[in-house]
């Protein structure tokens, strides 16, 4: 009788381009970890929605299809993956690599302030900075952090989100301002699809309204103590080079002319007429800090600074901007 092996042959799980994944050769979390980022930088993969590196897009990536929080990669970072797991993690990875679709179109999900929400490709993936400057400059700096823009959140009343995408934005915005009102416009039907399922998820139609329409247009001369928003801005050159993981987004998320700040401009102008006494404008415009000032010499904008960008959102607030505009 012949021996019995002392192990099985290997189970490869075949994958895009003929690459073969052996299974047991990959057992842990922090094994399928590697792997990503192995695979993420040889297929030099672009990374700018959400995680900024590949070990972070491949830990959400990961942790997501196994249901957990990004958070809880650490925990369970020597956990050991079922048959079924490896799989579906392996297709992912390849999903990955092979389509460029951000991870968040892969799962989904996309994480803002420590908040999920759910994305498809009807929507840009959010990843604006006003998120993080509505924790750190509104209702008093803690700690002596930073100089508050409007000293009583509680004493907000009415909010306007322009370009809201996802709702994201405006979703936060009624956590800053609790007592709030708050309007978020955008252009597209789809966008505003995925805006209703996220509200709907937070359990705030009773305090944000979605209005389809071009910047001010639907409000019928409405008046607010903050507009925030995260127009797209992304100039001609920009929107020519954009990595083939951008072009999955819509392209009306992004395109803001030839000089990136044809709807900035229009907000800029438009916005006295729209401002209570006492508030002001948040806006988001990239890297178009430079060509704003040129154009808007008059205006004193304050720049705001983020953990990860330096000049990208200004303020102004509504006496300063009506004055310089009439």
């Amino acid at each position: 009788m012949a021996k019995r092996a002392k192990t099985a042959p290997k189970r490869t799980a075949k994958v895009a381009k003929g690459r073969k994944v052996a299974r047991g050769d990959l057992l842990t979390l922090l094994d399928f970890l590697r792997y990503a980022v192995s695979r993420f930088a040889e297929a030099e993969v672009v990374f700018a929605h959400g995680t900024t590196d590949p070990v972070a897009d491949a830990a959400f990536l990961i942790c997501e299809a196994l249901h957990l929080h990004p958070d809880q990669f650490e925990m369970f970072a020597s956990a050991r993956v079922t048959a079924a797991e490896s799989a579906k993690l392996l297709a992912l990875i390849e999903q990955r690599v092979t389509t460029r679709k951000p991870s968040a179109y892969l799962v989904n999900k996309v994480y803002m302030r420590g908040l999920p929400f759910y994305v498809d490709e009807r929507v840009i993936v959010p990843r604006s900075f006003i998120g993080e400057l509505l924790d750190s400059h509104f209702g008093g700096a803690e700690d002596g952090d930073a100089a508050a823009l409007i000293d009583d959140p509680e004493a907000v009343d009415r909010v306007l989100d322009l370009c809201t995408g996802s709702g994201c934005l405006a979703i936060l915005a009624s956590r800053t301002f609790p007592y709030a009102q708050i309007d978020a416009v955008d252009l597209s039907k789809d966008a505003l699809a995925v805006a209703t399922r996220n509200v709907a998820d937070y359990g705030l139609g009773d305090r944000i309204s979605l209005h389809r329409g071009d910047l001010f247009a639907p409000l019928n001369g409405d008046r607010y103590d903050l507009i925030i928003s995260n127009p797209p801005y992304v100039d001609a050159q920009g929107m020519a080079d954009l990595p083939r993981e951008c072009r999955h987004e819509p392209k009306l998320a992004f395109d803001g002319g030839a000089d990136g700040l044809d709807l900035v401009r229009r907000i800029l102008r438009d916005a006295p007429q729209h401002l209570n006494p006492g508030g002001g404008l948040l806006c988001e415009i990239g890297r178009g800090r430079e060509l704003l000032d040129l154009a808007f010499p008059e205006l004193p904008l304050l720049w705001l600074d983020t953990e990860d960008s330096e000049g990208e959102v200004f303020w102004i607030d509504a006496e300063t901007l009506q004055a310089a505009t009439t």
